[in-house]
């Protein structure tokens, strides 16, 4: 916390019978922004997302944490600003969607505030934030554009609402 608040942030994939966590491929380099303490001596962090990373290797160490050999070379546009032809009122139907599932699920979301942030957070905050599954997460995470990233999530928001919101798996 001393430092550059920088950390990689990498979802587990499930859990084999006696094994360790296998490590998705593709995970994120974000920015602490702000932390607390909790009695029981964890932390609550809060990340803004800088970067998208690709492991090579994972790095055997004693520490409470993984380390992972990373690359950033697949995922340079991420530093970019971002020019796509994507508008607050092409997501109309996603949001409203979204609202659905979230009340279904009983989540409770600030919409005002994320009105405040560029496109491209909110929908990578909403991708996040949603009561998705990892796999599904994750697919939302290695797509390589935001246009692809909203029809991605269009289709993974279909399958919640065909199932009436109840949707837990990809298919």
């Amino acid at each position: 916390m001393k430092s550059s608040r920088l950390i990689g942030m990498i979802q587990p994939k499930k859990k084999l019978k006696n094994s360790y966590n296998q490590l998705y491929d593709v995970g994120c380099l974000g920015k602490i922004t702000s932390f607390s303490e909790t009695e029981d001596g964890r932390y609550l962090i809060i990340l803004n997302g800088l970067s998208r990373f690709k492991v090579i290797k994972e790095i055997n160490n004693e520490k409470a944490y993984r380390e992972c050999e990373v690359s950033f070379n697949e995922f340079q546009d991420d530093t970019k600003i971002n020019d796509e032809q994507i508008k607050f009122s092409d997501l109309e139907f996603i949001f409203k969607d979204l609202k659905n599932l979230f009340e279904k699920r009983g989540y409770s979301i600030n919409w005002d505030e994320l009105k405040k942030q560029s496109l491209e957070q909110t929908i990578n905050t909403l991708a996040m934030a949603s009561p998705f599954s990892l796999e599904e997460k994750q697919i939302l995470l290695e797509t390589k554009n935001l246009s692809t990233r909203k029809e991605k999530l269009e289709k993974i928001l279909k399958t919640y609402t065909f199932d009436n919101f109840h949707n837990s798996t990809l298919q």
